[in-house]
């Protein structure tokens, strides 16, 4: 089961099962969408904003606390591609809209990065999807420590930086 690391009218952020870069080499968080879409065009604009704000506030988070990420970076992937596989539950050919769902993965890219996937200066090398389990067997997720140092963060930075003001009339 995943971690939920913070929630709010922006979606979840969590730290996910199967973690795709380790945390010594900048680490891996998830950031759902308020709502479960196909395709992100489906959010309403308040929505994508607040969802777009949440996504923000994790990276800065991740930039400002983990110590991995010093004079570091970040990668956002937005995901949803191999709930499509036609090995993936149910197996065969899925129909996009009932199967996709549209959650962004952040990265953090440390200068010092171990993993040969994951070189400083390169783009990040993904498995197709049979090799991902094991790709990904050997990454250590984020300590519970410094999920609770960006969850902590990331609320500070959506009450002030990137709070959203309410505007009247708009749909949430």
């Amino acid at each position: 089961m995943p971690l939920v690391l913070h929630t709010c009218a922006g979606g979840d952020l969590i730290r996910p099962d199967v973690v795709l870069c380790d945390r010594l080499d900048g680490g891996h968080l998830v950031v759902n969408p308020p709502r479960p879409v196909w395709e992100r065009s489906e959010l309403t604009p308040m929505e994508l904003a607040r969802w777009s704000c949440l996504v923000a506030a994790t990276g800065r988070a991740m930039l400002d606390v983990l110590p991995g990420l010093h004079d570091g970076c970040l990668n956002y992937w937005e995901a949803g591609n191999w709930a499509l596989n036609d090995q993936a539950l149910p197996p065969g050919p899925k129909n996009v809209q009932a199967h996709r769902r549209v959650h962004l993965h952040v990265f953090g890219r440390s200068r010092q990065a171990a993993h040969p996937d994951w070189r400083w200066g390169e783009s990040p090398k993904f498995p197709g999807w049979a090799g991902m389990q094991a790709w990904a067997a050997g990454f250590a997720p984020l300590s519970t420590a410094e999920c609770e140092a960006v969850a902590g963060r990331v609320k500070v930075l959506l009450d002030g930086r990137f709070r959203l003001p309410e505007l009247e009339g708009t749909p949430a």
